[in-house]
């Protein structure tokens, strides 16, 4: 009744290997597409656009990155933070000193610079893995971090240490700066976050996504079938780097405005991205989106729940998120590894056949 598949049938393989197969999917992905685009504009104030909308925007793209080098290549990162303060710092760089080229321009700039560094410290994953792997790329973040605030080239020799983006315009429209539009913000990063999915979803349903998932499941064998570990592993570290770099360029320039490297991309940027991606679920890109959704509304609903209506101090409500998360993400981990998104899929199975027993 909810979701069934009678009479859809395909007459291609092009139709039979097309990113939602199923008429229904292929409905539900372009009605929350107009909504995004053509009625949230609207409606967003910008306690929504502040408090839930561009920061979900943003780390779903900085999940995707994640997910697609620990959840489809099996490469275990904990420098996600370092990875997004390169590419904030790479877009603040390229927005003094190119003032006269667009801001899109920018972020896909700071993400090419962030790949490169990416697939620089992904280079000891060709000799280690597992934890020796997360050891290295904790290395990084504490590297990366110590990198961009002792040397003042980095941020234009300021005296605070601190970096703040410059006024842009985009089609005559200011997306960066205290003035810039709620919607015109969100927008911005609705556009971005679209072509990475887009674009990280046509990746791991090819060629490329088919060797990472090789790598991840048994490297000697991917080997020995003829995978080449040195660019799976290295082009999912640069892709994984290319979303963080646009996701840490746009949680800059769009949404902070200003930032100092160790308050904002510390190990907690690095474990926060990481948390999403396990409640959300590795090897999905729903799942991301879900882990990202689930992190950045979970603190706002304390809130609402437990200083506006229960009346209890701040301080108890935020120990009561880590609290909640740390036992979700242990609930996950044993009871369904693959998270919010292997639960989605369940509920699906059950709509195909209700109300049939399952």
């Amino acid at each position: 009744m909810f979701y069934r598949e009678a009479g859809d049938f395909k007459t291609s393989y092009q139709q039979d290997s097309q990113t939602f197969p199923i008429r229904f999917d292929r409905y539900r992905y372009y009605v929350v597409l107009a909504v995004a685009f053509g009625v949230v504009p609207f409606l967003i104030n910008d306690y929504w656009a502040n408090a839930i909308l561009v920061p979900f925007l943003i780390y779903a793209i900085a999940a995707i990155g994640l997910n697609i080098l620990t959840g489809y290549c099996g490469q275990v990162s904990l420098g996600t933070g370092g990875f997004m303060a390169v590419g904030a710092y790479a877009c603040y760089k390229l927005m003094t000193a190119f003032p006269e080229v667009s801001m899109f321009i920018h972020v896909i700039l700071a993400g090419g610079i962030t790949a490169a560094v990416g697939v620089l410290f992904g280079l000891p994953s060709l000799r280690i893995k597992g934890f020796y792997l997360a050891v290295a790329t904790l290395a990084a973040q504490f590297f990366l971090v110590w990198l961009l605030n002792r040397v003042p080239w980095f941020y234009n020799y300021s005296a605070s240490g601190q970096i703040s983006a410059p006024e842009r315009e985009v089609f005559g429209i200011m997306i960066t700066g205290a003035n810039a539009p709620s919607w015109a913000v969100y927008l911005f990063c609705l556009i971005f976050l679209s072509l990475a999915g887009i674009l990280a979803r046509n990746l791991t349903r090819g060629t490329m996504g088919r060797r990472w998932m090789a790598i991840r499941d048994m490297d000697i064998a991917a080997e020995i079938i003829g995978v080449n570990p040195l660019t799976a592993k290295l082009t999912a570290f640069a892709v994984s780097s290319f979303f963080v770099g646009i996701s840490g360029a746009l949680f800059f320039s769009v949404y902070l405005g200003a930032v100092e490297v160790g308050e904002a991309f510390g190990i907690q940027k690095s474990f926060l991205v990481l948390f999403m991606v396990i409640i959300g679920g590795l090897g999905s890109i729903f799942g991301a989106f879900a882990g990202a959704a689930f992190l950045v509304v979970l603190p706002v609903a304390l809130k609402l729940v437990g200083v506006d209506v229960l009346g209890w101090a701040t301080d108890i409500v935020a120990h009561l998120q880590l609290v909640i998360v740390g036992g979700l993400i242990i609930t996950f981990l044993v009871l369904e590894p693959h998270g919010l998104a292997q639960l989605w899929r369940v509920a699906k199975e059950k709509l195909r056949l209700w109300p049939f027993p399952y």
